[in-house]
């Protein structure tokens, strides 16, 4: 059976962008007269057949990220990736993943999907270093930053509210009776855990209290993973405000480990409403992001892009619910 020809296929032979041929194909502007008459040559030298408007696939698109952010299978990033291929789908397109370990990230490894050519454009799930960014950048290809986002690429983005988001649930402990809150973050880490501590600050600062070195309290090592101490804490504060519930929970047994009573004796707030928090015991008062409003913006933002390769890069802020569950008491 002949190999079908894709639009990809075409692209590589002339080295212009898919979204080039796609434009030269249906007739679209941003295409020279000659670089569109050459293409269409190519295309039917070939054997390029041009699929109908409901003629299955439109597009297949690339889903990167990072192996630290699956590597123990069940996570906020798998949930993710699920509802982009259902909103992929639902418009008639392919979703390919590629899961980039360190070794490549640092090497500057392109993903495989990009090198062979294999997609039309990309959703890039979480950070990577500035360096890696720009390697992909580089791929001409349309890109949208989801959960994640970087001044220094002009990207599209989708990302959760975390500023407002941490400030409602910062905000809620102070109308709790808590003052004394510690944010527990590694704020450097990620452009979302940034987000929430800034969020942290604001609903602190309008209250009155001051943020200190000491009420921040990292949860990183040097590896990204979760790792949390309180045994250099002075002065224990009423309420922790954590980045993730990942974090949360951890930081939840960990308190247990070392004979304190949640809620009695300290609060705990989470973020994303990840499943550990209504598995930990007692379930943990978090702010619930729109997973699924976050992959249907992500896909409806590529699709643009596809179409409209030219147009300013724009951030889409998704918010969420606070969630009020059994890990927060109300002080006198």
């Amino acid at each position: 059976m002949a190999k079908t020809v894709r639009m990809s296929d075409i692209a590589k032979k002339l080295n212009v962008s898919t979204v080039t041929v796609s434009k030269a194909l249906s007739g679209k502007d941003g295409v020279s007269g000659s670089l569109r008459t050459e293409i269409q040559q190519l295309a039917e030298k070939m054997g390029y057949q041009k699929k109908s408007a409901h003629a299955g696939i439109a597009h297949t698109f690339g889903i990167i990220t990072s192996h630290r952010y699956i590597e123990k299978g069940h996570s906020f990033y798998w949930t993710l990736y699920e509802r982009v291929l259902c909103h992929l789908s639902q418009c008639g397109n392919i979703g390919i993943l590629e899961i980039v370990t360190e070794q490549d990230e640092l090497a500057l490894e392109l993903p495989h999907l990009i090198q062979d050519n294999r997609v039309d454009g990309l959703i890039v799930m979480g950070n990577f270093s500035d360096e890696y960014q720009l390697k992909l950048s580089a791929s001409n290809l349309p890109l949208i930053m989801l959960d994640s986002y970087n001044a220094e690429f002009p990207h599209d983005s989708v990302i959760s509210d975390g500023y407002y988001g941490m400030y409602e649930m910062v905000h809620y402990l102070i109308q709790m009776g808590h003052r004394k809150i510690a944010f527990v973050g590694s704020v450097g880490e990620t452009s979302s855990i940034a987000d929430r501590y800034y969020g942290y600050c604001r609903a602190m600062r309008e209250a009155g209290i001051d943020v200190t070195d000491d009420m921040v309290i990292p949860d990183r090592d040097n590896d990204r993973k979760i790792y949390l101490s309180v045994d250099d804490i002075v002065s224990m504060p009423t309420a922790f405000a954590c980045n993730c519930d990942s974090t949360a929970y951890v930081l939840l047994n960990l308190l247990k480990e070392k004979g304190y009573r949640v809620p009695d004796d300290i609060s705990i707030v989470g973020f994303d409403n990840f499943v550990l928090s209504e598995l930990a015991v007692p379930q943990i008062t978090t702010y619930a992001v729109n997973l699924d409003m976050m992959a249907k913006e992500s896909v409806r933002q590529l699709m643009n892009r596809v179409q409209y390769h030219d147009a300013e890069p724009c951030r889409i802020v998704v918010s969420g619910t606070l969630i009020e569950r059994s890990s927060v008491i109300k002080l006198s």
